[in-house]
């Protein structure tokens, strides 16, 4: 581990070495029919033939990360996170497992399987153009939405992206989106300092939203189309403190709480 990062303790449960510059990172906790739909798709893409497909779970316990079946849909990673936390963290064992490894990007997409991962090869090109960062879109020309409940639709449109967009002086349009790619070096920029231990729950999204383009990284929306399941919403965010959390952590992010003190 490099000296200075706060990583939380995790358990290499597959590695099959690294093949491509570029990896995709799919954090998942008990999402069980939807990440076996969402692999499937990424295996018939042929996403694995140009970037490496890692998995870092926070803890599941559906029976939905049976090895087997993994390392037939070509999977080459699956790190299971034991230490405290829930995304942030559980995203930085897998940015600094990569990292360490040296890839030169990485594309990350919830396991939920709400996102289409056919634009993933769009965000490798962005990355490979020379952008920092390339976000996902479902509300610019291209992109598509389906069954987005409306309060999370207008909190969007209404609350999350304009006031990210202002601190940050880049104009966001959807920043609560997981599906996104980052540069390597944006990643290990001490002047970002995603490695402390502040990152645990949700800060890490809405925090690189707000601090990336503020340091000049080249940033991009890429459409895409992110599609909510009829009836009831599957989402590890609770109704009422959940959301709140959310806002709060908006709140801090777009004031510069998180970012790093010299």
């Amino acid at each position: 581990m490099i000296e200075g990062w706060s990583v939380p303790d995790y358990r290499t449960i597959i590695w099959q070495g690294r093949l491509r510059p570029y990896c995709v990172v799919i954090p998942v906790v008990n999402e069980g029919r939807r990440l076996v739909d969402l692999l499937e798709r990424i295996y018939s893409l042929g996403i694995p033939l140009i970037a490496d497909v890692i998995i870092v779970d926070g803890g599941s316990s559906d029976g939905s990360l049976q090895k087997e079946r993994l390392l037939g849909w070509k999977i080459r990673g699956l790190l299971i996170k034991s230490g405290p936390g829930g995304l942030s963290a559980q995203l930085k064992c897998a940015y600094a497992f990569a990292l360490e490894l040296g890839y030169s990007g990485i594309v990350t997409i919830d396991g939920n399987n709400k996102d289409d991962p056919a634009a993933i090869p769009d965000f490798i090109a962005a990355l490979e153009r020379g952008y920092d960062f390339v976000q996902a879109s479902r509300f610019i020309p291209g992109g598509q939405e389906q069954n987005t409940p409306l309060i999370r639709h207008l909190a969007i449109r209404l609350i999350h992206a304009p006031l990210l967009s202002i601190s940050s002086g880049f104009h966001w349009t959807d920043t609560t989106q997981g599906f996104r790619a980052y540069s390597r070096e944006m990643l290990i920029d001490p002047r970002i300092g995603i490695f402390r231990e502040v990152f645990s729950e949700y800060e890490l999204l809405a925090y690189l939203s707000h601090r990336a383009p503020k340091l000049g990284y080249r940033c991009v929306e890429l459409p895409s189309s992110r599609a909510y399941p009829h009836g009831k919403v599957p989402t590890k965010i609770s109704s009422v403190a959940g959301n709140w959390k959310i806002f709060a952590t908006l709140l801090r992010a777009c004031s510069g709480f998180y970012d790093p003190r010299s």
